[in-house]
């Protein structure tokens, strides 16, 4: 069979390709991208939508493309520039196509309107986003009213569809989006009551922190749980309370909050069901694939990048992220070796890391390795094994660190585990 031939056999389209990119957002598109301009022959992007781009069509603010263009853009300007180049490289795409399995062989079957398709690759690179917690992830007590919805669901809503979801707000976390959208519902003329933070500092960004909660005053509650969602019909109002350290509530401190709307925005979660319907190894502590330094799963040939392996702060690393893998997935499908598992190094997080991407490095080659830690701290020292030690002004969970170690560094490695700690004094005490 011929590349990028298809053939009907029994109802069921068979295809060849070198690379397919499974997912359309900022990740499947840098990543399909790069893919063709590094050289591959064939490379197929597939995206379950009717339209490419993931959420970027409706992040309408600011502060995309500082790294990767050197330029502010919006989310759908961002997206509308990947797409540009994609279409001038003639990368083939199939949108509004699920892809439904994909096994240890590289085989993707995919279904659209024209039926089921087996796509045969000698590559895969997964790029399928995150997605967020519902209020079911995070077992808030209370009624079942309407009015309860994500971050996300409210930014398509008022972004895309024109509609404002309520006039009295409460936002319970306070992720990126979250405090963007409290932000935007009151330039639409709502107000927000309200964003309760259950840990004693701010989970987003500190430019979103100071653009969106303190330039428009709005009341923010960390160390607070909401512990009830109160409504029949419709939300009615939230009950939270004041938690200690151990983020245990503390009686007498109960505060109700009259709304009707409550918008979540209480972390992401890689998307890796058919990861692990490939057999794809999963870190716990960031719910997306085990990758080496070139971003290779432990299944040879099945690479992955961007939220689909660890949530990103900026879109601009997730694209980032995502040509790495195309980089050498490409390689891999012209069977090209990829890593040296000769000096193969398992990293580890250590103090105050909450986890760390790759898990695995070469000591040949040159690595970079994302981290982000536990705790806030001032005056911060991260320590890659006995091989680099680089100093913070201020870390903080929200804000991933990247450090790049050149192969000089990696080559002074001993032994087959690399730990990173971070130390420092603490902003908030635990």
């Amino acid at each position: 069979m011929q590349e990028g031939e298809v053939i009907v056999m029994s109802r069921v389209l068979t295809k060849s390709v070198d690379v397919v990119v499974l997912g359309g957002g900022p990740a499947g598109l840098g990543a399909a991208i790069r893919a063709k301009e590094v050289g591959s022959r064939s490379v197929l992007l597939v995206e379950r939508a009717e339209e490419l781009g993931g959420v970027l069509p409706q992040c309408i603010h600011n502060g995309f493309g500082l790294h990767y263009f050197k330029e502010e853009l919006t989310g759908p300007e961002y997206a509308w520039r990947l797409i540009k180049k994609l279409d001038k490289l003639g990368v083939e795409v199939l949108t509004h196509t699920m892809a439904i399995d994909i096994n240890a062989d590289k085989v993707v079957t995919v279904v659209n309107r024209d039926g089921v398709i087996k796509i045969k690759a000698r590559s895969v690179i997964l790029a399928m986003g995150c997605r967020e917690r519902a209020r079911g992830a995070i077992r808030i007590p209370g009624d079942r009213p309407a009015g309860v919805l994500t971050a996300g669901t409210v930014q398509r809503l008022i972004n895309i569809e024109g509609y404002l979801p309520g006039e009295r707000v409460v936002v319970v976390g306070s992720g990126d989006i979250g405090m963007i959208m409290a932000r935007r519902l009151v330039l639409e003329g709502a107000e927000v009551a309200a964003v309760v933070e259950i840990l004693p500092f701010i989970g987003g960004l500190i430019r979103n922190e100071v653009q969106c909660l303190r330039d428009f005053d709005i009341p923010t509650y960390t160390s607070h749980s909401t512990i009830f969602i109160h409504g029949r019909n419709r939300v009615k109002g939230v009950t939270i309370t004041e938690v200690d350290r151990k983020m245990n509530p503390i009686p007498g401190t109960e505060k109700y909050i009259e709304c009707d709307t409550v918008v979540l925005s209480v972390g992401l979660i890689p998307e890796n069901e058919l990861s692990r319907q490939a057999g794809v190894e999963i870190d716990p502590s960031t719910g997306g694939p085990v990758v080496d330094e070139v971003f290779q799963t432990n299944i040879p040939g099945i690479f992955a990048g961007g939220n689909v392996v660890h949530v990103h702060d900026l879109a601009d690393y997730v694209t980032e992220s995502a040509e790495i893998a195309a980089e050498n997935a490409v390689k891999f499908a012209q069977g090209q070796q990829v890593v040296d598992d000769t000096t193969r190094v398992f990293v580890e997080a250590g103090e105050n890391i909450r986890y760390v991407i790759p898990r695995y490095v070469s000591k040949s080659r040159p690595a970079s390795f994302y981290m982000r830690v536990s705790w806030p701290l001032e005056r911060a020292v991260i320590k890659i094994g006995d091989i680099v030690k680089r100093r913070f002004p201020f870390v903080r969970p929200s804000e991933q660190v990247r450090i790049d170690v050149p192969v000089e560094k990696m080559k002074k490695i001993e032994g087959e585990r690399l730990v990173i700690s971070c130390e420092g004094t603490e902003v908030i005490p635990r």
